[in-house]
């Protein structure tokens, strides 16, 4: 779904504030580009995990009602594989891939730069 054309025009003005203001950040941001297929992929496994999660606790309640502890036990295990799935964390890195990560540049990326600041926050330094 597209935008309306006046959300267009806001996201544009947004857009040139920031580069008004922080070039600099503006162009870190620019440089990595969004990769949406990622992110639906992870909204994807945290949807169908939170369903499959939801499905084991209602085999655990029956298992309850019904005092068979195997239904109960089966419905734990589904719940667990659920939370498993929708908090997993899916990049596969290829060997060639992290080869790349190694050989590239010294600056750190976005992800990289605010997790250095949180350690030092952390750490307190």
């Amino acid at each position: 779904m597209g935008l309306s054309e006046r959300e267009q025009k806001v996201l544009d003005e947004l857009e040139r504030g920031l580069y008004a203001e922080d070039s600099g950040f503006a162009d870190r941001l620019k440089a990595k580009p969004i990769k949406s297929v990622k992110s639906q992929n992870k909204a994807a496994r945290a949807l169908a995990g939170a369903l499959v999660a939801v499905a084991g606790l209602s085999v655990l309640l029956v298992g309850l009602i019904t005092h068979y502890m195997a239904i109960g036990v089966a419905g734990f295990a589904v719940v667990l594989c659920g939370v498993v799935v929708a908090s997993s964390n899916s990049t596969k890195t290829t060997p060639n891939a992290s080869a790349q990560k190694t050989t590239k540049s010294a600056k750190p990326t976005l992800g990289e730069f605010f997790q250095d600041r949180w350690d030092k926050r952390i750490d307190g330094n």
